[in-house]
Order: structure tokens, then C-alpha cells, then sequence
């Protein structure tokens, strides 16, 4: 309660993070009553403000029609304007509304394009998602090993035992059955070659 308190403070005098903070409060129920509505109003404060993890949130209640009738479009243009901030949960959810044309014309390259920008910052569901669409050859040209290398990264950012570990590993067997051992190994090593680069000492 006194986390919220000064909060409020911080927030009626127009800090950004402080209005997310109280957004993302109501939005989970922490130390409040769960409130999409109130969660949508302290969001969008500090969304029209520029603020990144705001603009997400908001996108994310748009697109799953919490506190606000779902609206594909709308959750778009904010996810745009997080991704555009470089936020890689809105880059991710962006490309998978390009995927599936939600609030967007399908659009296969635009999605891989930003699953790769999140995929590249270590994002799990964007690295799994870039692996499949080179699989199966949407939005990229198809390739087995760079597919192998962005499920198998996607599997190693994932929570063991976690939905996303599980289809990982599911998608990892089915692309071994699929690939040649040459395949299987320059996989691996492109994967390897891209952990050891972005877990320098880590």
C-alpha cells in the first residue's frame, strides 16, 4: 500500500514509469484488486506519454480485450509504437499479429523481420517463431540449420518444462528427422557460435 502511494504521487505529477507501474499493479492484482479497466487507464497516461512498456501493455490489452473491447488494430499501433522504441515483447507480438493478420494484412517477411529483432535480443517465443518460418520457408527463404539454430536458442531461453521448452523440443525432433547430420551439425554450431558471442561472460 505504500508502494502505491507514492506512486500516485509520482504519477499525478506525469511520471511515465510511475503511471505503467500502477497500470501493471491493477492489471496482476498486486497489492490491489485486479482492474483491467483502471490497469487500461494508467497504461494509456503513460503510452501517450512515449513510454515503451506502457505503449506494450496497452497493446497487449487491446489485443486480448481486457478492460477495452478487443481491438487487433488498435493493439497494433501500439505494439508498433513500442517496437519502433526497440520494447522486444512488442516486436515479437507485432510480428506474430503480421503471421496471423490480426488488425494487419498478413505480411510473412514483415513478421520474420521483427521475430528476428526480438529474436536477436534473446527473446524466447521470437527465436522459436523465426525458427519455424525457416522450416517452413514463410516470409524467408527456408533453411534447416538457421531454423535448427533459432529453435534450439529458443528452447535453451525457455523455462525447462515450460509450454515453449516443450514445443521447442517437439520442433527440434521433427527438424532432425528432416535434416542431414552436415545439417544437423552446422545447427548446432551456428547456435553455439551465437550463444558464446551474446553470453560473453554471462
Amino acid at each position: 500500500a505504500a508502494a502505491l502511494k507514492w506512486l500516485r504521487l509520482a504519477a499525478k505529477q506525469g511520471y511515465a514509469g510511475a503511471q505503467n507501474a500502477i497500470g501493471a499493479m491493477y492489471d496482476n492484482g498486486q497489492g490491489v484488486p485486479q482492474n483491467f479497466v483502471k490497469a487500461l487507464k494508467w497504461y494509456r497516461r503513460a503510452a501517450k506519454q512515449g513510454d515503451a512498456h506502457a505503449q506494450f501493455n496497452l497493446g497487449i490489452m487491446y489485443a486480448q480485450g481486457q478492460g477495452v473491447p478487443q481491438n487487433y488494430a488498435k493493439a497494433v499501433k501500439w505494439y508498433r509504437l513500442a517496437a519502433n522504441q526497440g520494447n522486444t515483447g512488442a516486436q515479437s507480438s507485432l510480428g506474430i499479429m503480421y503471421a496471423q493478420g490480426q488488425g494487419v494484412p498478413q505480411d510473412y517477411a514483415k513478421a520474420a523481420k521483427l521475430f528476428r529483432l526480438a529474436a536477436k535480443q534473446g527473446i524466447a517465443t521470437a527465436q522459436n517463431n523465426l525458427g519455424a518460418m525457416y522450416d517452413s520457408g514463410q516470409g524467408v527463404s527456408q533453411n534447416y540449420a538457421k531454423a535448427y539454430k533459432w529453435i534450439a536458442l529458443g528452447k535453451d531461453a525457455s523455462k525447462p518444462g515450460s509450454q515453449a521448452y516443450i514445443s521447442a523440443s517437439r520442433h527440434m525432433r521433427i527438424l532432425e528427422a528432416r535434416m542431414t547430420p552436415a545439417q544437423i551439425v552446422q545447427g548446432q554450431q551456428e547456435a553455439s557460435a551465437w550463444w558464446a558471442v551474446h553470453h560473453k561472460g554471462g
